[in-house]
């Protein structure tokens, strides 16, 4: 038989174990906000950087007639971007004014505007980031009526545009030839970079610090 003292005792811990709960799923959640926000600047950096080293011809280059130069692959994720972006919380990601098929038409015509839409891209991408909090965090996304959490949809996504990102980077690589700078670990270094990490402590610390802190 439990006594009213007991029940108070009890009901304290109940809602101690509630808020602790609540406490713990809010700061997973704001964990993987961070991180998720960190590899997609991640990945934007290895475009802006690729663009930076190259010139205004390279931008539409292409290795044979059926493969995507730069500019293309850039207004393809441009489009995927603003349609999956867009009333992230509220409406389908694949948008009825979408049109896929002419992101693969080859009609920009200069760096800037090929750059123009990088941008508009992953400025629509941030803002939907921004717009995700612990209170709409079990929001079911949906795309092409394909129901997914939060972090189903931006895992998807940033598995679609890190593929693209590393062709950018490749065809960026094949272009400049002996001139290209490493993005990452140069070839050789992999040795005296791992020394360097070895000789910090043991720290909790996202992959992407010190290429992001990292000054041209």
């Amino acid at each position: 038989m439990i006594n009213n003292s007991q029940k108070r005792i009890q009901n304290i811990f109940q809602h101690s174990s509630v808020n602790i709960l609540y406490q713990n799923t809010w700061i997973m959640q704001q964990n993987y906000l961070d991180s998720i926000r960190k590899q997609f600047q991640y990945y934007k950096m290895l475009g802006d950087k690729t663009f930076a080293v190259l010139d205004e011809k390279d931008f539409f280059w292409q290795y044979n007639e059926e493969s995507n130069s730069i500019a293309v692959i850039v207004k393809h994720l441009w489009g995927n971007m603003l349609s999956r972006w867009t009333d992230f919380l509220t409406s389908d990601g694949e948008k009825e004014w979408r049109n896929r098929d002419s992101e693969f038409e080859g009609d920009l015509k200069t760096k800037a505007e090929v750059l123009e839409k990088w941008e508009a891209g992953w400025n629509c991408l941030f803002n939907a980031l921004d717009s995700v909090t612990p209170e709409n965090f079990d929001t079911v996304v949906y795309i092409r009526n394909m129901g997914h959490s939060i972090i189903e949809a931006f895992n998807r996504q940033l598995a679609h545009y890190a593929s693209h990102i590393g062709q950018i980077v490749y065809i960026g690589r094949m272009i400049k030839g002996p001139d290209w700078q490493s993005l990452s670990i140069p070839r050789g270094g992999s040795k005296a970079y791992n020394q360097e990490k070895f000789s910090q402590p043991k720290r909790q610390e996202h992959f992407t610090k010190g290429f992001l802190e990292k000054k041209d």
